[in-house]
């Protein structure tokens, strides 16, 4: 008895081996995930970038939304991903300086603009030099992203002192973690007014660009794309360059961006 327990026990052992190895594959793309770190303006313009991708691909990606500040921190902290999309060249910068991302793979990728946005419905506002933004706010508050650090409100705050109204609202600002919580405080009502992206204004109907800041009051808007020194795999490298690709590049400017990189 021992004998058959122990041939029963071998022979079993046998099947299982012999049924892993014919076992189907699983495809490469299913077993591949590309994980994208972007600025929180791009939302709706990536999704569906990223939605093209896939179909062309068959490869996911998994992309995380927030603060161009707070992505760039996490990555310094270790956090796991394979591209980078800066809201300015600054943050993208400090993670070059720190050897945190792939030599060569660089690229300006878009372009957008800082404007004012209030109610849907509101009428059209100046924008011009000591123009009196303190008055238009009345008893509300200016939403903006935070101006000592996200992108988004260090435009905005640069705009301001170039037309030296800042000094006036400063104590007015309602500052946000990220562009898009300054468009829903507009949007929800709890700002009469807020300083966004052009292209955050274009996918929120609840909210009007009552005036577009002049480019010259601030640095130009570029969005830096690169690959991650830890995410360096052949899908990564391919879906950089689907971004820069004329599919991507169309998706883009739908939302209301402006292309940089040049597309093949």
């Amino acid at each position: 008895m021992p004998t058959k327990r122990i041939v029963g026990r071998v022979l079993a052992v046998l099947i299982s081996i012999l049924s892993l190895q014919l076992a189907p594959a699983a495809p490469a793309a299913a077993q591949q995930r590309v994980t994208i770190f972007a600025a929180a303006s791009m939302k709706n313009a990536l999704d569906a970038v990223s939605a093209a991708w896939t179909r062309k691909s068959g490869i996911q990606t998994s992309i995380s939304y927030a603060a161009t500040s707070a992505l760039a921190k996490q990555i310094e902290a270790g956090a796991p991903a394979d591209v980078f999309i800066s809201a300015d060249a600054e943050w993208m910068d400090y993670l070059e300086e720190r050897d945190l991302i792939q030599d060569g793979s660089r690229t300006d990728l878009l372009g957008n603009r800082i404007v004012l946005i209030a109610a849907s419905g509101a009428e059209s506002v100046t924008i011009a030099p000591g123009f009196d933004l303190l008055g238009l706010l009345g008893d509300g508050r200016l939403a903006m992203a935070s101006p000592d650090a996200v992108p988004a409100g260090r435009y905005g705050k640069a705009a301001l002192q170039a037309l030296g109204v800042w000094d006036v609202v400063e104590s007015r600002v309602a500052g946000a973690e990220n562009v898009r919580a300054a468009l829903q405080y507009v949007s929800r009502g709890e700002a009469p007014y807020g300083i966004v992206y052009g292209t955050d204004a274009k996918a929120d109907p609840g909210v009007a660009v009552v005036g577009t800041f002049p480019e010259h009051t601030h640095p130009p808007i570029v969005y830096p794309v690169a690959l991650l020194k830890d995410g360096g795999s052949s899908a990564s490298a391919d879906c950089l360059e689907f971004l820069k690709s004329a599919e991507a590049g169309a998706l883009f400017e739908a939302e209301g961006f402006k292309v940089l990189a040049a597309r093949p």
